[in-house]
């Protein structure tokens, strides 16, 4: 059928710009209190040293689960502080904690609505349906138009996803306490609220329980995909062992994970009826947890407030001594956490996240003239759009002009000697690559955008097809790594193979799977190895399994870049 398309897209990318703007205030407002909660949060579980809430949680797990629970929780919580997950994982049960508080406070009367009223119910049924089914990582999306990139949008993100299972368990606790029951109160002259309050809630507990327990369970499952705006914890340390292809900490940093799941899972299931509540009263433990929480979080409060510095001002003050980052296992990380140590920045932060988070959050800053600092790389088509500049480095921590260098598998030439060749001559400026980059930034396919590049440059590509043999459909695997400058040249030469008589198929995978990928001959080729500094540590590592043919782009640079309108030239200013 040749129906035009309908502009779906486009609509719902009008409306969140929309809706960015038109309450960019009340996002503001929830963004600060948020973060608020969630440092207060932080703030009280960290008081002290790690062992006073190592025991206390053992206690709590004893009292509500039994004593092989409570000893499984002291031993495991000491082997998460012994391998050194301490500190992401009291972010990772904040961020639990704060998402799970979220869903009783909205999802429990939201449920109560449903139980009361059919309209309701059928208006929030499909609304559950559209938000369980809706794939996790599309909610990551307007949540960092709306909030920024950091914890706030994962959090938001996975109150959203975990949100569902307390709305429909409580009101099926609710419908589910029989009739006879609902009648002898209004026999009695029970109002509404008496008959909410001391009938149908107390009967309902269980099932209210049950629900945010799955509630909880769900929010700790987005702590891995949260860690791709920004949200620090245990996510982040899987997603950097991930880019990395460290198996050891992965495993690690998962095994922290599984034990936070276990140890929250049982005191959820367990709060209503405690295994020694014949022994003391719940009354009283809970009581005294409630005390020690919030005589810790006022005690923590005022140490704060004594210890800030109101009188803070600078480009610091102004963008929170944070300068926005992208995925956590890039080489351009890891020059920006050096930068840190050699310009003796202590007080700044470099916030992980993805580089869709990273340009989504200068586009959001620069509209509005906001301060703002980013890791960034050239050629990258935020240089077109935006009037950037790169600070100085004089102390030379993200190293100097790089290439970006082709690496196929061993035996390829061999294989498929036409399309080693039109690799091996792959050739192109930095104006080149941003022209593609533009493109796609600006609506245009991935596959159409090379598509017109090719169209436009018929002697460049001529120069890489020189002397090549076409092919005869054999299937060739190209690898690349969601940078806009990878997506750019990894569909150009893709779309160059096809031309050739070739069967290509592009898998998007992070840096080190791309490396691994070469070097195991799961993947034929690649085309965006930053060398000699990006993925040093990577081309290190396999490079006695993969052929390099060399740069195909000359010119590129990394570094910390900031809008021309920041008063700031250099690195050393950030002091």
């Amino acid at each position: 059928m040749n129906l035009p398309k309908i502009p779906l897209g486009e609509w719902i990318d009008a409306f969140v710009e929309w809706i960015t703007v038109a309450f960019a205030g009340f996002f503001t407002i929830l963004t600060n209190s948020i973060d608020g909660l969630l440092n207060i949060i932080v703030d009280v579980l960290s008081a002290g040293p790690p062992i006073v809430l190592i025991i206390i949680l053992a206690l709590l797990v004893t009292y509500t689960g039994r004593w092989p629970l409570g000893i499984f929780t002291l031993i495991s919580l000491l082997l998460i502080e012994n391998l050194g997950y301490w500190e992401s994982s009291i972010q990772t049960l904040a961020i639990v904690l704060l998402s799970g508080i979220l869903t009783i406070v909205i999802g429990i009367p939201i449920g109560i609505w449903c139980a009361q009223s059919k309209t309701v119910q059928k208006i929030v049924t499909p609304i559950l349906d559209f938000m369980q089914t809706m794939p996790a990582f599309v909610y990551l999306i307007p949540s960092i138009l709306f909030f920024g990139i950091g914890v706030v949008p994962g959090i938001i993100a996975s109150f959203i996803f975990a949100i569902a299972p307390t709305i429909r368990m409580t009101n099926l606790g609710i419908q589910e306490i029989p009739k006879d029951l609902i009648e002898a109160a209004n026999a009695f002259g029970s109002s509404r609220s008496q008959k909410l309050f001391k009938v149908q809630l107390p009967l309902a507990t269980p099932t209210i329980m049950a629900g945010v327990n799955q509630s909880i369970m769900l929010a700790l499952s987005m702590v891995v995909t949260a860690s791709l705006v920004g949200a620090p914890g245990l996510g982040a340390d899987v997603y950097r062992a991930v880019s990395k292809i460290d198996v050891g900490q992965g495993f690690e940093a998962g095994l922290s994970i599984v034990i936070i799941a276990i140890i929250l899972d049982r005191i959820s299931q367990n709060l209503q009826k405690p295994a020694y509540a014949h022994l003391v009263s719940r009354k009283i433990v809970y009581s005294l947890v409630t005390a020690l929480v919030l005589i810790t979080a006022i005690v923590v409060a005022i140490q704060n407030g004594i210890n800030k510095n109101e009188n803070a001002t600078g480009i610091g003050a102004e963008t929170d001594y944070q300068i926005i980052g992208i995925e956590p296992g890039a080489g351009i990380m890891s020059q920006a956490n050096q930068a840190l140590t050699d310009y003796q920045l202590d007080d700044w932060e470099l916030v992980e996240g993805s580089s869709a988070a990273m340009t989504a959050e200068l586009s959001k800053a620069y509209n509005q003239q906001k301060p703002i600092i980013v890791t960034g790389w050239s050629p990258h088509w935020k240089f077109s759009k935006f009037d950037l500049k790169f600070l100085e480095d004089p102390n030379g921590s993200f190293g100097e002009v790089e290439e970006i260098h082709t690496i196929v598998r061993k035996g390829l030439e061999q294989d498929l000697p036409g399309a080693n060749t039109i690799l091996d001559q792959f050739s192109w400026e930095p104006s080149d690559m941003e022209n593609v980059m533009v493109n796609i930034n600006e609506g245009l396919e991935a596959e159409k955008a090379a598509e017109k590049w090719i169209e436009e440059n018929p002697d460049k590509v001529a120069k890489w097809t020189k002397g090549a043999p076409s092919g005869n459909g054999e299937e060739i695997k190209i690898v690349y790594v969601a940078w806009d400058s990878e997506i750019a040249s990894t569909y150009v030469i893709a779309k160059v193979l096809q031309q050739q008589g070739y069967d290509v198929t592009l898998r998007q995978v992070e840096v080190g799977p791309m490396f691994a990928g070469i070097a195991n001959a799961s993947a034929d080729a690649m085309v965006g190895a930053w060398l000699p500094s990006t993925h040093v540590e990577y081309y290190e590592t396999y490079k006695d399994d993969f052929v390099d043919l060399g740069a195909n782009l000359q010119g590129t640079r990394n570094g910390l870049v900031v809008p021309k309108y920041v008063e700031i030239d250099s690195i050393e200013d950030l002091k």
